[in-house]
């Protein structure tokens, strides 16, 4: 009972925030729109000063050119909603944008204009490159972070300490341009772009997406799964001096037993929690390294986006963005009640 209001309760706090977020963010980008809206009608109205309007002119006068033109304003001002006052136009944005019609690009991506395509499109590329390469990272930081827990103060303790402090500092889109220039370049192992090839189909294609994939995932599981395998590490030692963990190695329980069935337990709700966040948010992608191995993913979508000014495009994308981090907190809210009996109680519903 306590575990379901308290779920319950979060999930109407993630509600109100979306609901808030949606707006500020609409508010942002439908203000800053306005100016790009102005200069359409205008150019708009020049078009058709040229080409419509003159003939008007030419063939019923002066005064029906300007009524006509009057029309035209009218009708331009209600196609980018410029009629409307701000308020009115920020509420309409909110509940449309809620409702997941995030409307239309000016310039269509990826061969079409609606906003809700063209993140269908990206938001698989991002997966197939940085939730492949999360999961990757994940693995390798978990086994060698609780093996160097086991043997604290080794010399693998200690090497694998440095090599992660050593790779996580490393610029990501840094990186990527080194790993280009040895092995793209250089080697000629891999290709430059990550661009898959769009003539081939079935397992050549498959074939050639893993071959393209490779160089981009080694790079960041490469400068990611130190910083993991140093968390876990950190995290295991502080849970592997516990009372509990000292009774059952000397009540003998097998070692093994003790690291994964006790102590690894214990530790299981920060890492659960960096696991959840991390696979929701690799879902974001990155701006720059999609950009160095030229991926057509989120973080790409995103600078896109930004460069034409396509704020439809721009409030889709981060009202995407703002789900993931809600779920993720839902979600990491979900297993600390499963991990922590704690969490189960009717007081945690006040927080």
């Amino acid at each position: 009972m306590g575990y379901g209001r308290y779920l319950a309760f979060r999930i109407v706090n993630a509600i109100i925030v979306l609901i808030i977020v949606t707006f500020l963010i609409s508010a942002l980008f439908v203000k800053a729109s306005e100016q790009s809206a102005e200069g359409k009608v205008i150019e708009e109205l020049m078009m058709w000063e040229k080409t419509e309007g003159s003939n008007i002119k030419k063939s019923q006068g002066i005064e029906a050119f300007e009524a006509a033109k009057e029309a035209k304003i009218i009708e331009l001002r209600k196609k980018y909603e410029l009629d409307k006052p701000y308020l009115q136009r920020v509420v309409s944005k909110s509940l449309r944008t809620l409702k997941i019609d995030f409307g239309k690009t000016s310039m269509p991506i990826f061969g079409t204009n609606q906003v809700s395509d063209i993140i269908k499109q990206a938001l698989p590329r991002t997966i197939l490159l940085f939730t492949s390469g999360t999961i990757i990272v994940i693995i390798i930081g978990l086994l060698l972070g609780v093996k160097a827990a086991q043997m604290a103060g080794s010399a693998f303790d200690r090497g694998l300490s440095i090599f992660a402090l050593l790779t996580y500092s490393l610029p990501m889109w840094w990186t990527g341009m080194l790993m280009l220039l040895i092995f793209g370049f250089e080697l000629r192992w891999f290709p430059l772009s990550s661009l898959p090839d769009p003539n081939l189909t079935g397992f050549a294609h498959i074939k050639d997406l893993a071959w393209r994939l490779a160089l981009p995932v080694m790079t960041y599981v490469l400068v990611a799964f130190g910083g993991w395998a140093w968390t876990t590490r950190n995290i295991m030692i502080g849970t592997l001096q516990e009372d509990f963990i000292m009774a059952a190695r000397a009540k003998g329980v097998p070692e093994n037993k003790v690291i994964y069935g006790h102590a690894l337990r214990a530790a299981a709700p920060p890492i659960v929690t960096m696991t959840i966040f991390s696979l929701l948010f690799s879902m974001g992608g990155a701006i720059i390294t999609e950009s160095v191995f030229n991926w057509p993913g989120m973080g790409r979508l995103y600078w896109t986006a930004l460069q034409q000014e396509e704020t439809n495009l721009l409030i889709g994308i981060t009202y995407f963005f703002t789900v993931l981090f809600l779920a993720a907190v839902i979600l990491a809210d979900m297993a600390y009640g499963f991990l922590d009996p704690r969490v189960k109680v009717g007081k945690s519903s006040k927080m």
